[in-house]
């Protein structure tokens, strides 16, 4: 940081927290925002934007990793665009300045404000010309981490986007010495619109993780060969690979953390004993990533931007959009390494936290990719399990349709506990301490109805059920903690307990054999009516996962309190994540009239069709339309 930016900061700390709350800060803004890629050069760069009035220039940029060269888009010359700071209680302008040949625009991921400032095209503004400028002027209502992208065709995945981070007016309620932004994202040098092409001729275009000859003869021999056979042709006649876990792997990505690629390893530096603030941001456009930091624990203390109850874990599953604040003790003089393995372990980011910038750690050794099983299409079989495991040896109580009770206990003689059965376990005491977390929505499995929606729709789960206590495919059987969705408590009870008055089901569907996402088995262009909100009602709204994907789910303008069984501390979310064959609820208080959009963060997922306009309207309005 420059002096100018730290003497603003210092003065707004002061006045909130005082002569000791100031030494505090000043001891947390020591270490400079080494964080993003100037991308002409390569190099990194400490762009850092505050006050109340902040310039944005969106330009084309040669970006660059090792020896090869692209054109990346990218805001006020770097990648990812500059860290913005601001403080909660401000009126903030921005004069967002378009350089491209093409529209652009900012949407503001996260922050509550009026519908023309979201920054989506087509929904609340028109966009941003070409040689024009358009002012963003709204207050800043809350604090926490952020992030802010293009919302404007393939934007995104070229380079527009950057953090945001929001100093609370109150001191927060946990404390830290170092501070550093991690931005996750994907970045490739085809053209967004050629890899789309290419998923629409071949979805499978970039998986070049099949399974293998060898991989069947290994099954046969722990399986036997008929139910191999069966488990072969069943996906197959589906025409679907249990290896689908990314459209676009690392085959085409190269994974950047900051902006740097693993080669370059970015570097944030502490002193043994410091407790270190990771505000960790995925703005990868089709990624989803596994974070953790071999040998140091993470204590998670945001989600989303909002406090919750600290909760420590090894590793956490990040979809597109979210975030996370994990603060970390590393007491040792040496390197560790933040490490991000993609979901379908293609790939992955990497930094190091080290107490010199010329140090390094290892890599921790890369695991198998998973697969998927017939737990994720929803089917009722021979191996299904509300986690997807095999359940050879256990004691799984199963239902009459063959799908274990979420509130059984699992056990597995002479075998260590895994994640997913401490998770289960712990959903099942949980269930019998308190009633109200035997009642979350979809715990137990439902069977779908008998709409299939359509020829939108390639296949329909069986059952779905609330997977919110399981880590997710590829970390069931880790014998380290994983944060799960019921992790997750708000720090304070939420303010809206009413109950929700009313339900609107939304189905996630899609077609892999033509590259189509939709929801309800209707593509944008072909929903003719918006998502109608009330305003002022508190309603549930309930997701279907009827896909083998998991899809981060965002709604713009207001927050999602998922029904996680917490009770009063239902924590409050921009963006969840939905896991194949889930059935996933959250309360929504519709305090924000106007029109809205809501999709799946999946950017090649929304582009396909998976997007729709939510419309809160009052009760004359909605007589009117």
């Amino acid at each position: 940081m420059d002096s100018h930016n730290n003497k603003i900061t210092r003065r707004a700390l002061l006045k909130r927290v005082g002569t000791l709350g100031l030494t505090m800060a000043m001891v947390r803004l020591l270490p400079s925002y080494v964080w993003a890629s100037a991308a002409t050069t390569g190099a990194t760069s400490t762009s850092q934007l505050d006050g109340t009035v902040i310039e944005l220039l969106i330009d084309e940029t040669p970006f660059r990793i090792g020896e090869q060269t692209g054109m990346a888009k990218t805001i006020n010359g770097t990648l990812p665009g500059p860290l913005i700071r601001l403080q909660e209680g401000q009126t903030i302008t921005f004069n967002v300045i378009n350089r491209l040949k093409e529209d652009t625009s900012i949407h503001w991921h996260g922050l509550i404000l009026p519908p023309d400032m979201d920054g989506v095209p087509g929904v609340s503004f028109a966009g941003i010309k070409p040689a024009s400028t358009f002012t963003y002027r709204y207050p800043v209502r809350q604090s926490g981490t952020y992030w802010y992208h293009s919302h404007s065709g393939s934007q995104e995945q070229l380079g527009v986007y950057g953090p945001i981070i929001i100093d609370p007016m109150e001191p927060e309620p946990f404390q830290y010495t170092r501070d550093y932004v991690v931005v996750l994202s994907d970045w490739t040098f085809e053209s967004p619109d050629a890899v789309f092409a290419n998923l629409k001729k071949l979805p499978s275009y970039y998986n070049f993780q099949k399974r293998a000859a060898h991989e069947l003869f290994t099954d046969i021999g722990r399986k036997g060969l008929w139910p191999t056979l069966q488990n072969y042709l069943m996906w197959d006649g589906m025409r679907m690979d249990p290896t689908d876990f990314a459209d676009v792997t690392g085959y085409a990505y190269t994974y950047l953390l900051n902006g740097l690629s693993p080669a370059s390893n970015w570097t944030g530096r502490f002193r043994p004993g410091d407790r270190v603030r990771l505000r960790v941001i995925n703005a990868g456009a089709m990624t989803f990533f596994d974070v953790r930091l071999p040998g140091l624990p993470m204590t998670v203390v945001q989600a989303d931007g909002q406090n919750v109850q600290p909760v420590v874990v090894d590793e956490f599953r990040i979809g597109p959009a979210e975030t996370y604040d994990v603060i970390v003790n590393p007491t040792e003089d040496r390197a560790y390494t933040i490490f991000a393995e993609t979901m379908d372990r293609s790939g992955y980011a990497r930094g190091t936290l080290a107490p010199r910038t010329d140090m390094s750690a290892p890599l921790p050794e890369r695991r198998p990719r998973p697969l998927r099983t017939m737990a994720d299409m929803g089917m009722s079989m021979e191996g299904m399990t509300m986690t997807g495991m095999d359940m050879g040896g256990m004691d799984k109580n199963s239902s009459d349709d063959g799908i274990p009770s979420t509130h059984q206990r699992m056990t597995m003689p002479g075998k260590q506990e895994t994640q997913d059965t401490r998770n289960m376990n712990k959903m099942s005491d949980i269930a019998m301490a308190d009633p109200y977390h035997s009642t979350i929505p979809g715990a137990e499995p439902v069977r779908h109805g008998p709409d299939d929606h359509g020829t939108g729709n390639q296949s329909v789960a069986e059952y779905s059920w609330n997977q919110s206590g399981e880590p997710g495919r590829g970390l069931e059987d880790s014998n380290r903690r994983v944060l799960v969705y019921t992790d997750l408590k708000s720090l304070a009870p939420y303010p809206d307990q009413r109950a929700p008055q009313r339900e609107i089901e939304l189905h996630l569907t899609g077609h892999m054999e033509r590259y189509m996402w939709s929801f309800d088995g209707k593509k944008f262009s072909e929903a003719k009516e918006p998502i109608r909100f009330r305003y002022g009602e508190r309603l549930r709204l309930t997701f279907v996962n009827d896909t083998m994907m998991e899809h981060p789910l965002h709604l713009h303008g207001m927050w999602m309190h998922l029904e996680n069984g917490t009770g009063a501390y239902l924590p409050r979310k921009h963006t969840v994540v939905v896991k194949p064959a889930e059935r996933l609820s959250v309360a929504i208080t519709a305090d924000a009239p106007g029109r809205w959009a809501f999709h799946c963060h999946l950017l090649l997922h929304m582009e396909a069709g998976m997007f729709r306009i939510v419309e809160v309207t009052d009760r004359e309005t909605e007589m009117r339309s």
